[in-house]
Order: C-alpha cells, then structure tokens, then sequence
C-alpha cells in the first residue's frame, strides 16, 4: 500500500546549506538552505482572539524546508487554529507570517496556496463517490464552464501524483472504497499535485493501526528528502522520537518552546505538554472483582462477518478487547449493545437478557462509539444537550424537558471530567477533539451505567487527557462497573486490562491474563507464535 519512498530519518538534508529552486508542478523543489529566507516558514508572536477567549497570545514557531517539525499540546492549546492561520483561514489579531521571505499580515486561504501550503486533515475531505481521480481533478484542476472530463489526462495525472508517494492505488477506484491509510495518500498526492512545499499533517496517524503507521513513516520521509517542511501535529509521543526533527510545544494558546526532536524523553516532553507531572499513565488495578455482569454467548451475525462469540465481564474488571482491523472488535461491541441484531446467541446484563439498545439501556449499560462525531456527539447541538442526551428518560419522565435538570447535569460532568467549553450551550462542533470526547463519555457516564462498552475511547486526545480518561475507568470498576474496552493502542491495552479477549477473523481467538506481553496479544490476534507487533 505505502511504497518505500527514499530517504529515512538518518537520511535528512542538513539545514545550513544554500537555497536551491525547484519546480511548482512536484516536489522537486529542494529547497534545503536553513539560513536562506526562501527555505523558511515562519509566525512571529501570532495572536488570535475569538470573543472572550484567547486562542493565541504571541505564539512563534519557524518551519524549515526539509524537516518536520511537530507541534505539539493538549487539546484546546491552540494547535488548530495556529494551522488555520498558516493556511489562511483565520486572520491573525496581531503578528506576521513570513514565506520565504516574503512578510504577510495575514493569508488568505487563496495566498497561502500559492505559497505552497497544504494542509492534510485527520478526517479526509473526499467525495465517495467520486473516483481517486475525479476527486484529484475537483481540487487541483481551474475548470472553466466549458471544460471536458478527460479521463485518461486526469487518472495520467493522478497515477504520477501517487506515483510520488509511491503507491500503487488505482485512479479508477471510488473514494469511498480506500481504507483511511489510502484516503490520506489520496490527500497526500493532492499537496503533491499542487506543488506545496510547507505541509501540515493534522494527526495523520490518530486512526491507523501500529502497522498503517509504520508504512506511512517512510512516506513522510520522503516528503522530507524532498525538500519539503513538514508540521506534524501528533498526540503520539514515540513519533516524536521517529519521525521530528525539532517540536513545539503549545499550552493555553502560548509557546512553551522549540526543542531538538530527541532533547526530551516522552517523560520531558508530558511535563511541557500537561505543565504538570503525569503519575500513572495507566494506573493498574486494585479493585476486587466482583459478580459477573456482562454474559456474551454465542452470539453470530453472518452480515458482519462475526461468528459464535463469547465472553464475560465482571464487575470491578477492565477486559480489553484486542485484535486487528477488521478482526470484528467493533461488530461485536455493536450485537453486544442492541444496535445491530444478532442471528444466534445471547446478552445477559446482571442475569438478565438484553435483546435491542433501549433494553441494553434499560438494564445499565452504555456504549461510547468510535467514531465520535458520527456517532458520539451531536455537533450542532449545545454541551449541555448533548450530556443529558441519553438521560432523558430519567431526567423527564413525563416527557417535559426542564431546562434546569438539563443544565444541573452539564455542570456536574464538565466539573467532574473537566470539559473546557464555554457556556453549556456551546455548540459541541466548536471543541477541541479531547472536549468532544469528554462530552461523549459524559453523555452515557449520567446514565449511571453498570456496563460500559467503550470503544478506541482516547483515540485523538492528549497525553493528559488520556491518563485522565484513565485514571476515570479506575474509579468506575472501583464502583463496581464493568468495563469492555476495545483499544488499538497496544500500550493503553496491556497497561489498562486485567484481562485481554483477543480476536482474529470474526471470532474469539483466545484469552490472555492481565501482564501478558504485547508479542503474546499480537501473536494471537494474527494466529502465529511469537509475532512481531505491528498491528
């Protein structure tokens, strides 16, 4: 899928050296002078203010050609919109954007092109139905009203632009059929395309499994040997160490510095990130295990590939669910919760069957999906809204909604799992994406579950945030909730469960204990002894 693509870390031009022109029509720019002005990016003391709040205040930061460079903080420090500013969304209250060496007040999203800006989202803009091609064309191409579709000139053009990052994808396929890692090549060849030489990778690796992200490494340093400079902003630490070659550090919308990209160790880097000392990223257990809650039997659903399944969680207990993509972690945590129906087996909650999710509810448990802005919260509703969504049966028993009941819950769960928004009506869509996950789990923790399903819970959150979210499932098996965790982080997995449940092509592989060994899970979950960890 990704093609080996030249150079390595190691490989990296040095940034002391003259300014080489290239071509707008690739990358072949090579502009690798870190003295020269034309081989810089630079804001300088950029200040942003959105009403009341301040989401900048003098922030700094220069962009070498031929580095990357990654920015980092918790979410809500002011890393989207900084990008936005350098891609000209935003204007700048205060400050400059120099482009090789050209000084700019502000960017239009229209300069910023013509600069050579590109951004590359966590989320791919596509059309699905589109073909890869098509999709190239629609944003790389100045068609007037009498333009023709020529098919072979734009799936030519598509090919070489892929070509670049070597891959293979076919031009001809629909968008919609590309796995997220592909989607993101697609939006890699359009920078390309475009000729961009300073482009930002908004968490590019947030979805990937360990595997995808390995084979998207040499692409990003190829891009680097290529001239171009590289903002990766990450949540990852030890991408930090692989991949930059100096980071930034945002908290509460300031600077706290431009380091060597191996000056910290993840420990260093944590404290400049949180502005605090994170103890126990995975805290262990300690709580007593207590009767069983969720009894899983057989259940089968042929229309997702998931056979006979089985297992059980206890209260007090972590059970992380482990496997590989497509291994059916998420199809049995969807039978398990009622949203989609079985075709054989059952769900038992305290003793009880559950067929359906209002009956799933009405027995204690919850889910928190994967996709959380699909799926998780409601964005164009307020915080509020959005945390008394799944209680209202509790909350208005007659049906009459109490504005006051709605508000007493939103100020109970942005205190206790510390939701930085603005009033409670503010709309969810307009967090950081740590906030909107705090708001999804808010939503299903006031229903006071019993059971909690909880699936890739701090996929794209900071490193505090995601001890929080931690150190939150202790507490919650302490009460004597059940927990079913399915998580990619291998690290998350084996430090939070007291037992894994692995599964491999649709069914139950096995079953490892609390300490086993990150080669143990991966080995089962790709059915050889010994594997490698990769997935």
């Amino acid at each position: 899928m990704f093609g080996d693509v030249g150079a390595t870390r190691g490989d990296a031009r040095a940034l002391d050296g003259g300014v080489a022109g290239g071509s707008k029509g690739g990358l072949n720019y090579r502009v690798h002078g870190g003295e020269g002005e034309a081989a810089r990016l630079r804001l300088v003391d950029v200040s942003k203010s959105f009403g009341a709040v301040r989401a900048l205040r003098g922030v700094s930061m220069e962009v070498r050609a031929g580095e990357v460079h990654a920015l980092l903080g918790e979410n809500g420090a002011g890393k989207s919109t900084l990008i936005r500013v350098m891609a000209g969304v935003h204007a700048p209250d205060s400050g400059r954007i120099e482009v090789g060496g050209r000084v700019h007040g502000r960017l239009t999203v229209g300069t910023a092109r013509a600069e050579g800006i590109a951004v590359v989202h966590q989320q791919p803009a596509m059309f699905p139905d589109l073909t890869v091609a098509e999709n190239l064309a629609l944003r790389l191409e100045q068609a007037g009203p009498w333009s023709r579709w020529r098919r072979d000139r734009h799936e030519r053009r598509a090919r070489e632009c892929l070509a670049r990052l070597g891959s293979g994808i076919d031009p001809g396929r629909l968008a919609g059929s590309l796995s997220m890692p592909e989607q993101q090549l697609v939006e890699l060849a359009v920078a390309v395309g475009a000729g961009a030489r300073w482009i930002v990778l908004d968490e590019p690796t947030a979805s990937l499994t360990r595997r995808e992200q390995e084979r998207l490494y040499p692409v990003i340093d190829g891009l680097r040997g290529d001239g171009a400079g590289i903002v990766h902003i990450t949540h990852r630490l030890e991408e930090v160490g692989r991949l930059a070659d100096r980071v930034t550090v945002l908290r509460d919308g300031e600077s706290v510095g431009t380091f060597g990209g191996r000056e910290l160790d993840e420990g260093g880097l944590i404290e400049r990130i949180a502005g605090r000392r994170v103890e126990g990223m995975h805290p262990g257990g300690g709580a007593t295990r207590g009767p069983l809650r969720l009894d899983v039997h057989g259940v089968a659903r042929a229309a997702s590939g998931l056979k006979p399944c089985s297992l059980r969680v206890h209260a007090g207990e972590v059970v992380g669910l482990a496997g590989l993509v497509g291994s059916g972690r998420t199809e049995l945590a969807r039978v398990i919760f009622g949203l989609d129906r079985p075709d054989s087996g059952r769900v038992w909650v305290d003793g009880s069957e559950v067929t359906g999710t209002c009956m799933a509810m009405e027995r204690g448990m919850a889910m928190v999906p994967e996709d959380r802005r699909r799926h998780g919260v409601v964005p164009e509703m307020g915080v509020a809204a959005n945390l008394a969504m799944a209680s209202h049966g509790r909350l208005f028993p007659w049906g009459w909604l109490r504005p006051g009941r709605e508000r007493r819950v939103a100020s109970e769960w942005t205190g206790r799992l510390g939701i930085k928004a603005g009033p409670a009506g503010s709309l969810v869509g307009t967090l950081s994406g740590g906030n909107q996950q705090k708001v999804a789990l808010g939503r299903w923790l006031a229903t006071r579950p019993k059971v909690l399903v909880l699936d890739e819970p701090t996929q794209g959150v900071d490193v505090g945030a995601k001890a929080e979210i931690h150190r939150w499932i202790r507490e919650w098996t302490g009460e004597g909730m059940a927990v079913l965790m399915i998580t990619s982080d291998l690290p998350e997995l084996l430090g939070m469960s007291d037992r894994v449940v692995v599964m491999r092509e649709g069914r139950v592989a096995g079953e490892l204990p609390g300490g086993c060994s990150a080669s143990e899970v991966m080995g089962m979950a790709m059915g050889t002894a010994g594997s490698e960890v990769g997935g």
